[in-house]
């Protein structure tokens, strides 16, 4: 099992290097595009976003496993509409789990407290540090309607492969810089 896990961990790790080489220019791209498509698939999404605080916009986050898993992804914290900041977010896992997957994410940000919390860590580690809440739309919900009980809230779309769960526990975001 040893074994396992340490060829896993240098597969993931030498995966980051290659995703991490998008420029800032690129990503920006990627993350106006995700925006773009989260609002086009979700009605009241525009609206929704412009309650919060702030939100990040992961375009790629890359998880694959099997028995031993990992989950990698790059993006951007949007404030007012602009991208004010970089960030990464790696987790690994271990457990009954096979598949790899590809899904665009974006992190809202309710209130005041939990988007400064997280903007002052140098590492962020959900679940440690603060709670992510995994809301499940529907197709037919209208998100400018919805009520939020909440301070930080994720929605997963735009899944690309086959694996299961959908829970950013124990994941740890890193502001980079680009």
């Amino acid at each position: 099992m040893g074994f396992l896990f340490k060829s896993l961990t240098v597969l993931l790790m030498a995966g980051t290097v290659v995703l991490s080489a998008s420029s800032a220019k690129v990503l920006n791209m990627e993350i106006q595009e995700t925006i773009q498509k989260f609002n086009n698939r979700f009605k009241g999404a525009r609206d929704f976003l412009s309650r919060t605080e702030g939100y990040l916009v992961f375009p790629n986050v890359y998880k694959a496993g099997f028995v031993v898993g990992g989950e990698y992804g790059e993006g951007g914290m949007v404030i007012k509409g602009k991208v004010v900041e970089y960030y990464k977010m790696f987790s690994a896992s271990f457990g009954f789990q096979a598949g790899a997957q590809r899904k665009a994410i974006i992190i809202a940000f309710l209130t005041s407290n939990a988007l400064e919390s997280f903007r002052k860590s140098d590492k962020w580690k959900a679940g440690v540090d603060g709670s992510i809440a995994f809301v499940d739309w529907g197709g037919g919900i209208d998100l400018s309607t919805i009520d939020l009980k909440k301070s930080i809230v994720a929605i997963a779309f735009d899944q690309r492969g086959l694996m299961g769960s959908l829970s950013l526990e124990g994941a740890v975001f890193t502001k980079v810089r680009k």
